[in-house]
């Protein structure tokens, strides 16, 4: 408990601030008079546990749910007793058929998708509107009993949030603008350890099980991505809250735009999923030998580089509400990225076996012109070797079965089923993950094969296509990041950046530099 309370100081805080408002709410019991407050002191207690909430957000919006709750269902309680005693005999009948159709109503209400902000107020509601109802009815003091009830409430409420706002305000709103910023951080982390994992040949012997699962786990590559994604569900819980709360810091504005912080988060979490699958492509059986991988590996390296820099720069941006100091944010990485479809576009002979490419005659396959299929195959092999085939032997050459580190460490003794960790698993053992194609083959008992083989040498030389086009869908994605920053920046009125001192003096003293070099000539 005590490593956990300096982990977080305001937990601590916020502890105490709840044990104040208790303490203070319990002077109630002790208190003669009134009588009829003293006697309903347990729901201002009551109030205090369950409105004072970690946020100040978080608190208003239950106190006001609450408040407003008991007050309708007080006053639609009175209503309904007083038409029931204009009935007569027959009181006890309406009051029945009444609660029936106020908690269908307010149930269905509930279960609304736009009603989700005021689900407790409506839960409150039911409570008070049966409570005042049946204990008013058995008591005789129905009036006494919803006034009492709904100063108690309010009470309870103001000393919560007195207390909450007073004494070391926690804000919904800067947790969420925090959480997103840091989460710019997480993912260029990723980024960046995933570019320079797969260049190094990054294997793992034993990959985590958690990550296999989709777990929490400590593998930098992988947490930085998937607090991102997993940082959605946290994300519109704070913006719940933060829509309740006035003004205050930096956020001064009237309806501050805090939706679209939810936008950033949206957009980032996008860019994590391209993340997520490039960590992927290094959890992967079938891998590109290294030979290929150095042939890419200054544009990769500049992509990967270039990207982390600009989820840097925007995560900065946030957390210090700046506005860009230049459009071109993009630049940088766009040409890095146009530099890599080139040496794709030169080197493309490398990403596919080149040996089995031939000249096909393209076939109708459909049951009616089967007799024109077979006349069709039967001229292309007829045709001449050299019009049947492309000679590129030489480049076959270098994306040989030997030079394939998957293919060389797939030996006789099955080596990559002691990849996967299985030994962390709870309740049972995880089974290796089933690959393409099967591969019963490479059981010791059983001859290796040399087309499986080249099948497996054309799937590693792919498996780096498919890294640099991971690489290049997230760069494109990008752009709609910074959409989503301008956006929130513009609508929130971010401060325009300052120029920095360091570069003004360097200016100025060039330009003092330049009149005197003038008045030398």
């Amino acid at each position: 408990m005590w490593e956990f309370a300096r982990k977080d100081p305001r937990k601590p805080v916020f502890a105490a601030k709840v044990a104040v408002a208790l303490a203070l709410i319990t002077l109630l019991v002790f208190l003669r008079e009134p009588s009829d407050i003293v006697s309903h002191s347990v729901w201002a207690i009551l109030t205090v546990v369950v409105v004072f909430e970690f946020s100040i957000g978080a608190t208003l919006s239950k106190g006001l749910n609450r408040g407003l709750g008991t007050l309708i269902a007080g006053g639609l309680a009175l209503a309904v007793a007083e038409l029931a005693a204009q009935t007569g005999k027959y009181d006890m009948v309406i009051l029945i058929i009444s609660t029936f159709i106020v908690a269908f109503c307010a149930t269905l209400t509930k279960l609304h998708p736009k009603m989700k902000p005021y689900e407790y107020g409506l839960r409150v509601f039911l409570l008070t509107f049966c409570y005042v109802t049946v204990s008013g009815y058995n008591t005789g003091k129905l009036t006494a009993t919803a006034i009492s009830r709904f100063v108690l409430i309010a009470l309870g409420a103001a000393v919560s949030l007195a207390i909450n706002i007073g004494i070391h305000p926690i804000w919904a709103g800067e947790d969420l603008h925090n959480l997103v910023a840091k989460n710019f951080y997480g993912v260029a982390k990723s980024l960046e350890g995933c570019v320079d994992g797969y260049l190094s040949c990054m294997e793992y012997e034993r990959v985590p099980s958690k990550i296999l699962t989709y777990q929490e786990s400590d593998d930098p590559l992988y947490s930085g991505y998937r607090e991102a994604v997993e940082a959605s569900a946290q994300e519109e819980a704070l913006l719940g809250f933060a829509i309740w709360e006035p003004p205050h810091g930096p956020y001064k504005m009237m309806k501050y735009p805090w939706k679209n912080y939810n936008k950033v988060g949206g957009a980032l979490r996008h860019c994590s999923f391209a993340v997520m699958a490039l960590h992927g492509c290094i959890l992967s059986e079938i891998q590109a030998p290294p030979e290929s991988r150095r042939v890419f590996h200054a544009e990769l390296h500049s992509v990967g580089q270039e990207g982390a820099k600009v989820l840097r720069e925007l995560g900065q941006r946030v957390k210090t509400m700046t506005k860009l100091s230049s459009p071109y944010i993009l630049s940088e990485v766009h040409f890095a990225a146009e530099e890599l479809q080139k040496k794709i576009d030169e080197k493309s002979y490398l990403l596919v076996n080149t040996e089995r490419w031939e000249v096909i005659p393209r076939h109708q396959g459909t049951s009616q012109n089967q007799d024109n299929s077979n006349a069709a195959a039967k001229e292309s092999k007829d045709e001449s070797p050299e019009h049947a085939a492309v000679d590129i032997g030489s480049v076959h050459k270098s994306n040989s079965f030997a030079s394939n580190p998957f293919l060389s460490r797939v030996d006789s003794s099955n080596k990559f089923l002691s990849r996967y960790d299985s030994g962390s698993m709870v309740g049972g053992s995880l089974k290796p993950q089933s690959s393409w194609p099967a591969r019963q083959s490479f059981h010791s008992s059983l001859p290796f094969e040399g087309g499986e083989s080249r099948t497996y040498e054309s799937a590693s030389a792919l498996s780096l296509a498919t890294f640099a086009s991971l690489l290049i869908e997230f760069v494109a994605r990008l752009q709609n990041l910074v959409d989503a920053f301008e956006e929130l920046s513009d609508k929130a009125n971010f401060k325009d950046p300052v120029e920095e001192p360091a570069a003004v003096s360097s200016e100025r003293c060039g330009f003092i530099v330049r009149i005197r070099n003038f008045l030398r000539l």
